[in-house]
């Protein structure tokens, strides 16, 4: 990312709803793009578990809506695109940045792969041996291609970063306002079946048929280690793992009094609000 070593922010916001979640991650893209406030690295969880969809996807087309509420789950609709992501035992990082901070491609593909590298230095630093694999031949497309499921895991980008032939974190992007918001889910622990009981399928074979094929390409970090991480642990290493992989410093900071008010109004408008979840 050039020779300088620029400073960035970090944020720690803790477990909050889903409504906030997606609120707060707008808010500083919108903060950045006024000039307000610094590139930023922020961690996060769930209270509740939650289910986001993409953009584009139809919520009641692909969602068990009444299972998510019987789960006691939270449902949102992210800004970025991709597709269902059941956010429970997971550290969520976002990086919010410029699309014209130096040394930052245009392209959303190699963005996506200098961004991700901080993600594939923070598993170094668990000791993981992570990497990125370019799905660039059709070979490699078809491997891991989604046999139409409506599961995140299953549609990955061109850069797909996998852990012993698996993927172990899945990632977004949007654009707005020249500013590029990437977020992602790290994987903690994962349990498929509470997953795939919320999705929708033609029949039950095909639930099962897509579960199988799920399970052969996603896992997650305790799934493969003898000793468990807890989400502490992977915020530390993380945080590591941007600063060395995007090479920024990274400062302790706190959400500004303009995100909070931004926050507090995109929540109420639109990410807690049926209208915005259940659109398309």
């Amino acid at each position: 990312m050039g020779e300088k070593m620029t400073t960035w922010r970090c944020i720690h916001t803790g477990m909050s709803d889903s409504a906030w979640n997606m609120a707060v991650d707008e808010a500083i893209l919108i903060a950045h793009s006024e000039g307000v406030v610094p590139p930023t690295v922020r961690f996060y969880g769930w209270n509740p578990p939650t289910l986001s969809i993409g953009y584009f996807q139809r919520a009641r087309r692909e969602v068990a809506l009444e299972r998510v509420a019987a789960r006691g789950l939270g449902f949102v609709r992210r800004a970025t695109g991709g597709r269902a992501v059941l956010h429970d035992q997971e550290v969520t990082y976002s990086v919010i940045v410029s699309e014209s901070y130096p040394g930052m491609p245009t392209s959303v593909t190699e963005s996506y792969r200098v961004i991700s590298a901080g993600l594939l230095e923070g598993f170094r630093e668990l000791k993981m041996q992570a990497e990125m694999v370019p799905l660039e031949s059709e070979e490699e497309k078809v491997k891991y291609a989604s046999m139409g499921s409506a599961a995140c895991f299953d549609s990955p980008s061109n850069y797909e970063l996998v852990v012993e032939g698996r993927k172990v974190a899945g990632s977004a992007q949007t654009r707005q306002k020249g500013v590029i918001l990437q977020h992602g889910s790290i994987l903690l622990d994962l349990d498929v079946d509470l997953l795939f009981d919320v999705l929708q399928f033609p029949s039950d074979r095909v639930r099962e048929r897509m579960k199988r094929g799920f399970l052969q390409k996603a896992v997650a970090i305790n799934q493969l280690r003898p000793d468990p991480v807890t989400y502490e642990k992977a915020v530390d290493a993380f945080t590591t793992g941007f600063a060395k992989g995007m090479n920024i410093q990274l400062i302790p900071g706190e959400l500004s009094a303009r995100e909070l008010d931004l926050a507090h109004q995109l929540a109420a408008s639109r990410y807690g609000r049926e209208e915005w979840n259940l659109k398309k």
